[in-house]
């Protein structure tokens, strides 16, 4: 169950209501604390001050009996019907007594400097002990705490009054700035559902002068122009595809449809079928490479992977493209050592995309050289066949799909413009990477695994 609205302004209304009701709350708590702490400190003031009046009275006063003969004196001083007063004698008898809420007596410790204490919750009181000739007596003055609870009372209830208004407007004004606020949040949602498959190229630069929204457009654009140029390849390799069946299929066609206008003799029916294999073996191995590469995409693609001798295996394909080196006029020069930590199968389908793609493009006559370098962290595996250079253009389109420099040089052995492409594949998979060098000199394909 969620607790949050799914609704970012909302969200930050409640926040700002919130944080302005704790703010709120704090002060008003502030504010209390100090009421009481002042109200009870001038009341113990006020307590303190009837002590030493009502002790100069007596000081002033022939005896207590006179004293007792003029009560307006002491209840002119005390002013009104919230305050107690007892003049105890020394045997705690009450001389003199003003006690409204007819209290009891209150018995408490001797002491000739005034004291202060409480009565439960119904008062304060302050007393102390003076000597006189006729013998000591005990003064105490107190104030019902009723009226300051009362005064209390109204002043808490006014806090959480202003509290909960505080708080209703502190809801309204963060929903009204968190509106304006997301207004450039709202903009960049427009823009960005303007963005469609023919609309690719447009970038989300509405709100780059908002700091806090530059990281996420930088983001949003970064990712568009990702999605643009895996596009872009997807309607290209789409296009590749169709061409590239399209050329076996017409020569499948064509071929029928030729020999089936007359009856032919056994050779020539034996002559197309051997025609139509090549073309269906052509197309096989088209549609096995592009499994491997629809398989080497997925998040989920696992490799296995061990300890091999490179030297090793550079031999093992060394003796299965010796025949085909010799027919073009080459020579396969293993120059490999140490070991690389990789899948074997990958690799050599790696190694083997690499050295037929240097047999059918080097130049007769020539040594096709196999190396490797042992890094720290690295061990790079190179390729090396010479031949006419590889114009620069190319370059950065050599690994992609279906690309051919020369579409014209396709042979029916080829991979069909998905060698390269798989061995980029195969890097991704060991977490390495490829890349090529061409000049004058030659070419040279490197593979770079890390250790």
């Amino acid at each position: 169950m969620r607790l949050l609205p799914r609704s970012l302004s909302l969200r930050l209304a409640l926040m700002f209501a919130l944080v302005g009701t704790v703010l709120l709350g704090a002060i008003g708590f502030y504010l209390y604390q100090s009421v009481e702490r002042e109200l009870a400190w001038r009341d113990d003031q006020a307590l303190l001050g009837r002590l030493e009046r009502m002790a100069a009275l007596l000081d002033d006063s022939d005896s207590i009996d006179a004293l007792r003969e003029r009560p307006q004196l002491y209840a002119n001083m005390l002013g009104n019907r919230d305050n107690l007063l007892w003049v105890l004698g020394p045997a705690g008898q009450p001389l003199i007594e003003i006690n409204p809420a007819q209290l009891g007596i209150p018995q408490l410790p001797p002491s000739e400097l005034p004291q202060l204490g409480d009565l439960g919750d119904e008062a304060r009181v302050a007393w102390s002990h003076i000597e006189r000739p006729r013998g000591g007596m005990t003064l105490i003055a107190g104030k019902l705490l009723a009226e300051r609870e009362q005064m209390l009372a109204a002043y808490r209830l006014t806090l959480w009054l202003a509290l909960a208004a505080g708080a209703l407007l502190a809801f309204l004004l963060g929903w009204w700035v968190s509106q304006r606020g997301l207004r450039p949040l709202r903009q960049l949602t427009r823009r960005a559902l303007a963005i469609d498959v023919q609309r690719l190229h447009l970038r989300l630069d509405d709100c780059a002068e908002l700091s806090e929204l530059r990281a996420l457009s930088d983001a949003l654009n970064q990712m568009l122009t990702r999605l643009e140029a895996g596009f872009s390849q997807l309607s290209r390799f789409s296009e590749d595809l169709a061409h590239e069946m399209r050329t076996p299929l017409s020569n499948l066609m064509g071929q029928t449809q030729q020999t089936l206008r007359r009856v032919r003799s056994l050779e020539e029916y034996q002559s197309l079928l051997a025609s139509n294999q090549e073309e269906y073996e052509r197309l096989a191995r088209m549609i096995d490479n592009m499994l491997f590469l629809a398989r080497a995409e997925q998040a989920d693609a696992a490799i296995h992977t061990q300890v091999i001798e490179l030297a090793d295996a550079v031999e093992q394909l060394g003796d299965y493209f010796e025949g085909i080196a010799e027919e073009r006029g080459m020579r396969l020069l293993n120059e490999a050592h140490g070991c690389v930590r990789a899948d074997p199968d990958l690799l050599r389908r790696a190694l083997a995309n690499l050295i037929a793609n240097a047999l059918r493009y080097g130049e007769a006559g020539t040594v096709l050289r196999i190396s490797s370098e042992q890094a720290v962290e690295r061990v790079s595996v190179r390729v090396f066949n010479e031949g006419a250079p590889i114009a620069a253009e190319h370059l950065p389109r050599l690994f992609d799909r279906f690309y051919r420099c020369d579409p014209s040089r396709a042979q029916p052995g080829d991979s069909g413009g998905l060698g390269l492409a798989i061995v980029r594949s195969i890097m991704q998979l060991h977490g390495g990477e490829v890349w090529v060098e061409s000049d004058a000199s030659g070419t040279c394909f490197s593979l770079s695994f890390p250790r």
